[in-house]
């Protein structure tokens, strides 16, 4: 996308009911381009025009975003039968990978690699099976040589988490759907201690992005189907390997110490 089809593209995530009733003049207005690019941007996001659009996102505003009635859309649309839905999740999984290029540009992945590579530690942020992701994140930076800190609890134990930051930190932090009130405070916490942060988000980009230092916006599957995470693990990955490319030396030491131990493991 070019820098004012992502500017589109944002202001119809973080703006979903103002789309719903609005031209593509009054978009383009709001979003300080043209109607032409408008209309580019939709079709970059796979849809026809404004009307695919706006028959989208009536759909997911009418309907229930329970677990089980995501499961339910989920194996309606993929199949009942278990092949079936294993092609048809694959395709899923691929238009997921395919639209992460879309969504993300090549300056800011720039700019979240390098605010990785030179962290003293990079804290880890993230509730249910986003919190096993970072944890995954985590044991990758840990084996090139970063220090770590998962910040996972909920409740009262959060307020430990919070109390472990410390300056020359880097938060990243995975958070969709809502604001949850962990992840309020995480924020507000990192702002009073002026430490960088990151966000990656498939929703709150819109309302997150002036309390971060950078947002990723990052989809997971089809509207009110099962979340899929195939764009996070796929942008992480990718970011340990632009990593890679900036701290080669440190990672190589790092890799190597491993290697010896995991060794006197196995001898």
């Amino acid at each position: 996308m070019t820098p004012a089809e992502k500017r589109v593209a944002d202001f119809m995530q973080a703006n979903r009911e103002e789309v719903m009733v609005s031209s593509a003049a009054t978009i383009a207005t709001q979003a300080n381009t043209s109607d032409a690019t408008v209309i580019r941007t939709t079709q970059a996001l796979g849809y026809s025009g404004l009307d695919e659009l706006r028959q989208t996102l009536a759909a997911e505003m009418r309907g229930a975003r329970s677990l089980p009635d995501r499961l339910s859309k989920t194996v309606k649309e993929l199949g009942a039968q278990p092949d079936a839905a294993f092609q048809r999740s694959v395709e899923v999984h691929l238009d997921a990978l395919a639209s992460l290029g879309k969504h993300v540009s090549g300056a800011d992945f720039k700019q979240a690699v390098e605010l990785l590579a030179v962290s003293s530690r990079v804290v880890l942020f993230g509730l249910g099976p986003s919190g096993a992701i970072a944890q995954y994140f985590g044991i990758q930076l840990n084996r090139f040589g970063y220090q770590t800190l998962n910040v996972g609890h909920t409740g009262l134990l959060f307020a430990d988490d919070l109390h472990a930051l410390r300056a020359g930190d880097v938060v990243v932090m995975l958070a969709y759907d809502r604001l949850y009130k962990e992840l309020d405070l995480l924020l507000a916490e990192a702002a009073r201690l002026q430490l960088n942060s990151i966000l990656i988000t498939d929703s709150l980009k819109g309302k997150l992005q002036r309390r971060v230092t950078l947002a990723l916006s990052v989809p997971r599957g089809k509207a009110r189907l099962l979340s899929m995470h195939t764009a996070t693990m796929g942008l992480l990955e990718a970011l340990l390997v632009g990593v890679a490319t900036q701290a080669s030396a440190r990672i190589g030491t790092s890799l190597d110490r491993l290697n010896a131990l995991r060794e006197k493991l196995v001898s």
